[in-house]
């Protein structure tokens, strides 16, 4: 086997319990995004534009669905014979099996796939993340630094720097102190869940955390705490560009409605940088003679006599004339019947919404979601988020 200078291992196993009845029963780098991708889309193009050609994706909660889609890895440039997309679920061993008890335990039950390519630096990345990164260049930078862990840092939010880990950093980009999602964060500086380690110190840490009984066995609450505490080199990389974790409902809907402005953060039309994605090759969408589409992403296959407006529609979408769509995310397959008002939602692929149904109020923030294949009537409660 052809030694590779870096190998990619995807966490994709995410349940993505805050997506509520969206990942009912779908991993969460499985959901719809932007019209015409899934969230994993947008890393492994990463990959992609980087030059990196071997990709474990380690799987766990409802693969199903997730593994159809990524096949052999072609949209991708994956399907290699030396290389390429290898699918890495939890199996049984000689001495048993156990499910991934963390994110740092998922990559120890496959440290003899990462040695079959005996590389010198390992990336670790999150299927669940939109963004579009060069992860050559964190590379040139953890090369550069001396590292022995470079994590990818991004500014956020005050009030939204609780939910990741952050950390401290001096003039050189070191990392002088790293909390993992702290009730009071004293930093807004978050790590973006992406780490390149030279692989023969990430080895050494594996190993001793696998072995501490105490240890969650993850990588921001164990592995990076104890390569600090060790005295390791960790540098942070600084992202300047878009980056959004799509876990919860408001974010999913954030990121869908960031595509809708005239300057958008993220620019999906970029031919430098291509979203890779399936094709679902469906025929070109028809736009009725009554209907009126306003900073809307309208995708193929879509038949359409209603109005929309500052909304994402996927493919295969109908809406009957008078149905009045906006601020929402319709996924693929829904129908939308005659007279339907659907204000500031998310609707499940394959939806059935009854011809006059009314869902979301234009006179509050709430975010309405309908589940997968549901049939919504006037009389169902929806799932509302505040």
């Amino acid at each position: 086997m052809a030694r590779k200078e870096m190998i990619a291992m995807l966490l994709a196993g995410g349940e993505g319990k805050r997506l509520g009845v969206l990942t009912k029963d779908l991993a969460k780098p499985a959901v719809y995004f932007g019209g015409k991708y899934r969230i994993i889309d947008f890393t492994l193009s990463n990959c992609a534009h980087s030059g990196i050609d071997t990709i474990g994706v380690l799987t766990q909660y409802q693969p199903l669905e997730l593994n159809r889609y990524l096949g052999i890895g072609s949209p991708w440039g994956l399907d290699r014979r030396d290389g390429g997309m290898t699918i890495l679920p939890p199996y049984v061993k000689q001495k048993g099996g156990v499910w991934y008890k963390g994110t740092a335990n998922a990559i120890y039950q496959n440290m003899a796939f990462i040695e079959r390519y005996n590389p010198e630096y390992v990336l670790i990345i999150s299927g669940d993340h939109i963004y579009s990164m060069d992860y050559e260049l964190m590379l040139d930078h953890h090369k550069r630094t001396g590292a022995d862990v470079t994590i990818a840092g991004i500014e956020v939010d005050w009030k939204e720097a609780s939910r990741f880990g952050v950390m401290h950093i001096d003039d050189e980009d070191r990392i002088t102190a790293f909390e993992e999602k702290p009730k009071n964060p004293t930093s807004n500086i978050a790590s973006m869940g992406v780490y390149i380690f030279t692989w023969s110190e990430l080895q050494k840490y594996l190993i001793y955390d696998e072995a501490n009984r105490s240890s969650n066995h993850d990588f921001g609450k164990d592995i990076i705490p104890a390569m600090m505490q060790s005295g390791k080199k960790l540098f942070s990389y600084g992202f300047k560009g878009y980056w959004k974790d799509v876990g919860t409902i408001e974010s999913l809907w954030e990121a869908n409605m960031d595509l809708l402005g005239e300057e958008t953060p993220l620019e999906l039309s970029d031919p430098n940088w291509r979203i890779y994605s399936v094709n679902p090759n469906q025929p070109a969408q028809f736009v009725g003679a009554g209907a009126v589409i306003t900073s809307s992403l309208i995708t193929e296959g879509c038949m359409l006599e209603g109005e929309i407006d500052r909304s994402v529609l996927f493919y295969g979408v109908k809406a009957a004339a008078g149905s009045h769509i906006t601020e929402s995310v319709i996924m693929p397959n829904v129908r939308i019947g005659e007279g339907a008002r659907i204000h500031r939602a998310i609707i499940g692929e394959g939806a059935v919404i009854q011809a006059g149904v009314q869902i979301g109020n234009p006179e509050d923030d709430a975010i309405t979601v309908v589940a997968v294949e549901q049939y919504v009537t006037n009389e169902h409660e929806l799932q509302e988020v505040d």
